[in-house]
């Protein structure tokens, strides 16, 4: 029993993805982004563009706006952007999935500082 809840929980996640994969536009627009880093909350506004694979856009930040390139890679969205903290150069970089059509949730990691958080991906309306 306990085995064909987890095929189910499995196509089930397998056809939400497949859904948001056959209709490109659902990652293109705007989305609000929380994202907590070692206590660290924070907010932007990230406007997506997808082509095929291929995610690019402009994140609004705290700090200024930042461009963002990324992909997605079977159920996986990847995208990162440049930063810099007290002078030194940062990349930020997101690795989620889809939650649901409007949402995308995952990990968030910042490799010269060490940190890592999570963060939730809501597509505005």
């Amino acid at each position: 029993m306990r085995m064909k809840a987890v095929l189910c929980s499995s196509v089930l996640a397998g056809a939400v993805w497949i859904a948001f994969a056959a209709d490109n536009s659902s990652l293109a627009g705007k989305w609000e982004v929380y994202t907590s880093i070692a206590g660290n909350d924070s907010n932007m506004v990230c406007t997506l563009d997808q082509k095929e694979s291929a995610v690019t856009g402009v994140c609004a930040t705290e700090r200024g706006n930042v461009d963002i390139t990324g992909k997605i890679d079977g159920g996986k969205i990847t995208w990162s952007y440049k930063s810099e903290y007290q002078g030194m150069p940062l990349t930020v970089q997101y690795a989620g999935a889809m939650a649901s059509a409007t949402q995308i949730k995952g990990t968030v990691d910042v490799p010269e500082l060490g940190v890592s958080g999570e963060f939730t991906a809501n597509q505005a309306k």
